[in-house]
């Protein structure tokens, strides 16, 4: 996007703090272009085609896988950047690369792996996504990862533990010094969290685990459902749902837009530098946002804790707790590559191994090491 489009508070590539290995620049595309292709690229980003959010990937087809899931993210988070007049590069970058650090099996996953590590430091599938950036993928000659710039990076790093942060230099000052990210990776979580909450409306309808009735309780769904009743008195099944997430996600993105905007305005910041030490300027209206922890609330207590969803869930914390447990015992059943990196610190080379791999390539995995008939 040329600069004269940016708003003063914007990322700007030619501004950017740098890579962590200089390279020369970029013919033909910008910096953050240049971010955005090598996450595509990746091995790690193609991989998230086959770890889920909510649903096991063999339940399913059409259920969100974790890239359907970046791309909603990026979809919704460069519509809103052109609207505040930020850089759409960068934000669409931090989008598709905010999940490439997850586990296996989503969140049960994430929960196990951790459960793992504790004695070892830990895991911090925000901090894993950086780590993917920055050290394991392979893919040039000069460099291990995939050399991002300092705002890219920054934007990955959602959330970290202040005893983590101090150990990664510049890119974890802001948790130390109680700094905000740019106005590009604020903007790239909440587009998250609107991504999520919808789609998973969906799929806990399109699953049967949810049923339309339940969310005559839920302010934001019903709200929407009964304009779309009203609209159209013989609608039901799919095109009812998809008109409701619809018209959802629609009010969201619009009181992002209008209260984030507003907050620019209370706050005027005159460059991306005073943008950091404001309060988050990227908001929903109060309203709106009680209303998303309502339906937040409401898929915590009726979806994710679904006795379906639970056994499931407790299936693929065993798949991860067997999986480290084998490998702890005796490394020799890793990976030659992941064998080498053993050598300096065995429990993260494993968290490595295992954070990367699909549902079904863990669930194969687990079946070589455990079935004494596979080989």
């Amino acid at each position: 996007m040329p600069e004269r489009e940016l708003a003063a508070y914007a990322a700007r590539p030619e501004r950017s703090h740098g890579r962590r290995h200089r390279e020369p620049p970029p013919r033909g595309r910008s910096e953050y272009q240049r971010d955005r292709d090598r996450i595509i690229h990746s091995t790690a980003f193609r991989r998230l085609e086959y770890k889920t959010q909510v649903f096991i990937n063999h339940e399913g087809d059409l259920f969100r896988t974790r890239l359907t899931h970046s791309l909603e993210v990026a979809q919704i988070a460069r519509s809103v950047a052109r609207s505040l007049d930020l850089n759409e590069d960068l934000v669409e970058a931090i989008a598709l690369a905010h999940d490439l650090g997850h586990t296996p099996f989503g969140h049960a996953g994430q929960d196990a792996l951790n459960t793992c590590m504790k004695p070892h430091g830990g895991f911090e599938h925000n901090l894993q996504s950086l780590r993917v950036v920055d050290v394991l993928e392979q893919r040039y000659a000069a460099f291990d990862g995939l050399n991002l710039t300092f705002e890219a990076r920054e934007g990955i790093l959602k959330h970290c533990s202040l005893r983590n942060a101090r150990a990664l230099g510049d890119v974890g000052e802001r948790f130390t010094k109680n700094r905000r990210p740019s106005l590009e990776a604020q903007l790239a979580n909440l587009a998250d969290e609107i991504a999520y909450n919808n789609h998973d409306v969906d799929d806990g309808l399109r699953s049967g685990l949810l049923v339309p009735e339940q969310f005559a309780q839920v302010t934001i769904v019903a709200r929407h459902m009964k304009a779309v009743l009203r609209q159209y008195p013989k609608l039901t099944g799919r095109r009812l749902v998809h008109e409701t997430v619809r018209r959802m996600i629609d009010t969201l993105v619009t009181d992002l837009v209008r209260a984030s905007a507003d907050s620019i305005r209370r706050h005027s910041p005159a460059s991306i530098e005073e943008a950091r030490l404001a309060p988050p300027l990227i908001t929903f209206s109060s309203r709106v946002r009680e209303e998303s922890q309502e339906l937040k609330r409401f898929l915590r207590e009726h979806l994710y804790r679904h006795y379906r969803v639970v056994r499931m869930s407790a299936k693929a914390r065993r798949v991860v707790a067997d999986l480290f447990g084998a490998f702890l015992a005796d490394p020799r059943l890793l990976p030659p590559e992941f064998q080498a990196r053993a050598q300096d610190n065995t429990p993260r080379a494993i968290a490595d191994y295992i954070a990367g791999m699909t549902d079904r390539y863990a669930i194969l995995e687990h079946r070589r090491l455990f079935a004494i008939e596979e080989t």
